[in-house]
């Protein structure tokens, strides 16, 4: 008997919308998996994806020219809007041992505030300067899109700018209220990261957003742009404040280090660094090491002393800073997540429990 598979995909995504999952998984040989409260869960009822399912399930959500382009470079991102705004996914597919997969990250339509997201209300202090650099970090999928799209709609709906977003695809779809809102996607609006950034010197951008900073080029385009009246917001896959700027300046060359030192020291106006934590009673609530640029730290950087950043970290808690540490420590506090949980998410368990 044949298979409808557009059918069979509507039915999956609408459970994966009923069931509020994170993500979802195609893999031949496994039934669907969805992802909920960053545990894998299989659809028991569902019988294992054949290589033929895994295949038509992947190009049902495709267009002609994507399944070309997919089958030419073996890998492909897009978002595929369900049913006219009924969900939003962010898609990857690519293959494995031959056969092909895809993982699909469900967008929410409703762009929470930071007060729904659990974050700390000292993060809209970001959306108050005129210029400067700030970068959501984290591991994968700790929830650094959902961050920025709040940061950014708290923006829209509390100032007038001309925002510009760059990414990958485009994820959160933003409604303009007093903010002309531009969102730029790769492969279809623009062609990188780093032409979209230089472009938007022309652009008259109160306001830039990059998805993720991926190179060299990127990175020293944002921070000339965050220096030259520019409030841009970017994210990194990195685990810590003094680990980001790490990061930054390892991309670069010797003598490059040291204008990026001090263009750093100027234009940076803080780093958030976040994980999603596993609560007790279920669900998911987020635990942030929360960097502030001041004088010590614009002189760490300048000195090559990013070592030191943690303890201008620790030492400052009236300016709004946050230790990863101290923050899962208060989560302990107030029953919200275990200390073993606590402890699996710190990067040094022997201080938490001290704090504790």
């Amino acid at each position: 008997m044949s298979i409808d598979y557009k059918l069979y995909l509507k039915k999956l995504l609408e459970v994966v919308i009923e069931k509020k999952a994170s993500d979802f998984h195609i893999s031949v040989d496994k039934p669907p998996i969805l992802r909920m409260d960053r545990a894998l869960v299989p659809l028991e009822n569902e019988a294992p994806f054949t290589p033929d399912d895994t295949k038509e399930l992947a190009f049902a959500l495709m267009t002609i020219e994507q399944r070309g382009k997919f089958l030419e470079e073996k890998e492909i991102d897009f978002s595929y809007n369900f049913q006219n705004g009924k969900g939003r996914f962010r898609v990857n597919v690519f293959f494995q041992r031959g056969y092909i997969s895809a993982a699909l990250r469900l967008i929410p339509g409703k762009i929470r505030t930071l007060h729904e997201l659990n974050l700390p209300s000292t993060l809209y202090k970001f959306c108050n300067y005129p210029q400067g650099f700030v970068l959501i970090t984290g591991p994968s999928s700790h929830g650094k899109s959902t961050t920025l799209a709040a940061l950014i709609s708290e923006i829209n709906n509390n100032q007038t700018k001309h925002i510009i977003t760059i990414e990958d695809p485009i994820e959160y779809l933003f409604d303009q209220n007093k903010c002309i809102i531009s969102q730029r996607e790769l492969h279809k609006d623009t062609m990188s990261f780093e032409k979209a950034l230089k472009a938007t010197f022309r652009e008259d951008p109160d306001v830039i957003m990059v998805g993720e900073m991926r190179d060299k080029e990127t990175m020293e385009t944002a921070i000339t742009a965050a220096e030259t009246g520019h409030l841009v917001f970017a994210t990194l896959h990195t685990n810590s404040a003094s680990q980001t700027l790490y990061r930054i300046l390892d991309s670069f060359s010797g003598e490059q280090q040291n204008q990026v030192k001090s263009q750093l020291s100027r234009s940076l106006i803080g780093i958030v660094s976040q994980r999603l934590v596993p609560r007790i009673n279920g669900g998911i609530v987020p635990a942030c090491e929360i960097l502030f640029n001041n004088d010590a730290v614009s002189n760490l950087i300048r000195k090559d002393k990013v070592y030191e950043i943690p303890l201008v970290i620790d030492t400052s808690f009236e300016e709004g800073m946050v230790s990863l540490n101290r923050s899962l420590a208060e989560l302990v506090r107030l029953g919200s997540v275990d200390l073993e949980t606590a402890t699996n998410y710190s990067t040094n368990p022997q201080e938490l429990i001290k704090l504790i």
